[in-house]
């Protein structure tokens, strides 16, 4: 039998799971001489993944769903077997508030950008210039090719009125980001091929994606949202790989250091064990490289990849306490607002179950790029500026039952002009200085959970091919 190789995969997220995962499935499947050990250094594993149960409440305090269309969430969930978990968003009008006052989010858009000119030139979400502005689209020539700022890309075809009040609220949400520092490559690269493709973006839409004539939906089963997770809430994903992946993964321990050998990689851990890797996956967050391999200058490049903090709040109430009832499932918030929450998740709506009936569930979010400093605040400051914000939209008449309040500091990767490049470089002097090493997780491709899924099952499939090479 061949001598085995280990494969050491460094964080617990949903990157390094599915790695592990999938390294698992194939050394099983092909009686592979490997063996596969995760480390997480927290108590815990998922990552920014995080469901609290509470009272009959599903309150997500990281990402909420994954996107139907992104087939790696939905692979990963058929191969685990939780198909008959899954539930889908509820649907309902999502609103833009734009100088202070909720607007219905004009219908045939693609995050903001007007596929149908129809709904936006009925709009009150536009003035006139702006409308006028955005239709220049239609006959402004391409502009340069390469990476540029998404937000200049975007000034450039449908002017600062779209952009700011119905593009940007969606976009910057997205990556926990300001559209003006973001990498159009790295961030949103269709927008820039439809532009190379079509020249103007509306006509490229309404040819890549055409309308098509929907039947009349009978049941409300039928009226399924574009999102999709699971009845117990999106950790459910996290807790059923965990108990697939048994002991192969340690929590509570980090990896200290790394040192290249003549063969593989001696690993220092942080309980004082030295572990001897063939291969490593680092699924842990760019700014840890740098000291770990620190015998290394080639991770140098990512100690200037900025990261941002941001906070939500969910707060449950009864349904009683709400006197303004808005039909829908939430709204966004434009930059010319006075408003600190960047957006809001009437999430009894758009996740039918996540509330006991007669209760309303409300997730606001904070922490906008000029104004990551509220993340520092005490609970109570924090849900009192929230409080405060809702009710220049929202009628509340008693304080919430119970609130969560859930900080993510400092672990936002931003993608910025460039970003594609430099990654790229890393990687090029990764494969070539340290064979074996393998780098995944939201600082690099994505930072949609199905993103992620999908960079740990290239990861596993990048080392199964490294040792196949090597034995």
């Amino acid at each position: 039998m061949s001598e085995t190789k280990k494969i050491l995969i460094a964080g617990g997220g949903i990157t390094g799971l599915t790695a592990a995962y999938y390294l698992q499935k194939d050394i099983q499947e092909k009686g592979l001489p490997y063996e596969v050990k995760l480390v997480e250094a927290s108590s815990r594993i998922g990552g920014k993944i995080k469901t609290t149960r509470r009272n009959g409440f599903i309150i997500e305090q990281g990402p909420d769903s994954m996107l139907s269309r992104k087939q790696p969430g939905v692979k990963l969930t058929g191969e685990l077997g939780m198909r008959d978990q899954v539930v889908h968003n509820g649907t309902g009008q999502s609103y833009i508030l734009v100088k202070n006052k909720l607007h219905k989010m004009p219908g045939g858009a693609h995050m903001g950008v007007p596929v149908r000119i129809r709904p936006f030139l009925f709009s009150s979400i536009l003035p006139l210039s702006g409308k006028l502005r955005a239709g220049m689209d239609l006959v402004i020539p391409k502009g340069k090719t390469g990476d540029q700022s998404l937000g200049a890309f975007l000034r450039r075809r449908f002017g600062n009125k779209l952009v700011e009040n119905t593009i940007e609220p969606l976009l910057s949400g997205i990556y926990s980001s300001n559209i003006d520092d973001m990498s159009i490559q790295a961030t949103f690269p269709e927008f820039y091929q439809l532009e190379q493709n079509h020249r103007s973006l509306i006509n490229g839409l309404k040819k890549t994606r055409p309308e098509k004539a929907k039947p009349p939906q009978k049941t409300n089963s039928q009226n399924q949202g574009a999102f999709f997770s699971f009845a117990n809430g999106l950790e459910t994903l996290v807790e059923r790989l965990g108990d697939v992946l048994g002991d192969t993964i340690s929590r509570e321990i980090g990896v200290d250091h790394v040192e290249k050998k003549e063969r593989g990689y001696h690993v220092l851990l942080s309980n004082g064990e030295v572990y001897q890797a063939d291969a490593l996956i680092m699924a842990t967050p760019h700014q840890t490289l740098p000291k770990i391999f620190s015998q290394f200058s080639l991770f140098e490049p990512l100690r200037a990849m900025p990261v941002t903090s941001v906070a939500n709040v969910a707060m449950a109430f009864d349904k009683s306490a709400i006197k303004k009832d808005i039909d829908g499932t939430g709204f966004v918030v434009s930059r010319n607002s006075d408003f600190r929450i960047t957006a809001c998740t009437w999430t009894h709506k758009k996740w039918p179950g996540a509330a006991p009936d007669g209760k309303a569930l409300v997730r606001c979010y904070v922490g906008r790029p000029d104004d990551a400093s509220i993340v520092n605040k005490s609970d109570e400051e924090i849900k009192a500026i929230v409080l405060r914000d809702l009710n220049k939209t929202m009628d509340i008449t008693a304080e919430p039952e119970f609130s969560v309040v859930s900080r993510w500091k400092s672990i936002m990767p931003q993608y910025t002009v460039g970003h594609t490049d430099r990654i790229a470089g890393v990687r090029r002097a990764v494969r070539r200085e340290l064979p074996g090493v393998t780098l995944a997780g939201s600082s690099y491709d994505g930072v949609g959970v199905p993103d992620c899924i999908d960079q740990g099952e290239k990861a596993a499939n990048e080392v199964l091919a490294h040792l196949n090479d090597h034995d």
